[in-house]
């Protein structure tokens, strides 16, 4: 399998999380992309986005929720998407909550670089104001240390704060989220999937 990604990508992070966590590094190849300015990926997807994963029979797959519960279900048994139940719909919810957040940073993330005249104070406020409070009720969740796909992404939404501002401190007033993080940050998934800046 091929998985174009960008190593900015808090969406790409959270597929090569799972793929590690399922143990199915090995079977991926990663192939670094620029999903702005490279015509291979259009040619694949439609949406020239990251994560894109590329089957070993010509199948494509995009959208980071679908790579892993696709991955999910090679590893012979469901492990970060429980088939039923209470768990599956808070799981599920998990990954939603944190998937929006990202989707709001990376909004963030681009319209803080305009210059200011081509700024909407209207929709900074609403990005920063998802982030807060999506920060906030995961305060509150009793997130777990054996992962599934919610904390994955979670753990990616934090990732991708602390990559691209680390001088924002989103740890203070939220002592749970802090250590839960601290111990998430501390697996070998998350310390082999590091954000960085492409050459």
């Amino acid at each position: 399998m091929n998985l174009w990604f960008a190593p900015t990508s808090p969406f790409a992070r959270k597929v090569r999380i799972a793929a590690d966590e399922l143990g199915l590094t090995e079977q991926i190849k990663l192939l670094h992309t620029d999903p702005w300015t490279d015509d291979r990926l259009r040619a694949i997807n439609p949406l020239s986005k990251v994560p894109t994963l590329e089957l070993d029979d010509g199948s494509i797959l995009f959208e980071s929720a679908l790579i892993c519960d696709y991955l999910d279900a090679q590893s012979g048994k469901r492990r970060l998407i429980p088939d039923q139940g209470a768990l599956r719909w808070r799981t599920l919810l998990l990954q939603g909550l944190a998937d929006g957040a990202m989707t709001a940073m990376g909004r963030l993330f681009s319209d803080e670089r305009k210059s200011p005249e081509q700024r909407s104070k209207v929709m900074l406020a609403r990005f920063v104001a998802a982030r807060d409070a999506a920060l906030d009720m995961l305060e509150q969740e009793p997130l777990r240390d054996e992962p599934m796909i919610g904390e994955i992404a979670v753990a990616s939404f934090l990732g991708y704060l602390d990559f691209r501002w680390s001088d924002r401190d989103w740890r203070s007033g939220r002592p749970e989220l802090t250590r839960w993080f601290g111990r998430f940050c501390a697996r070998p998934s998350m310390m082999n999937t590091g954000h960085y800046l492409p050459d």
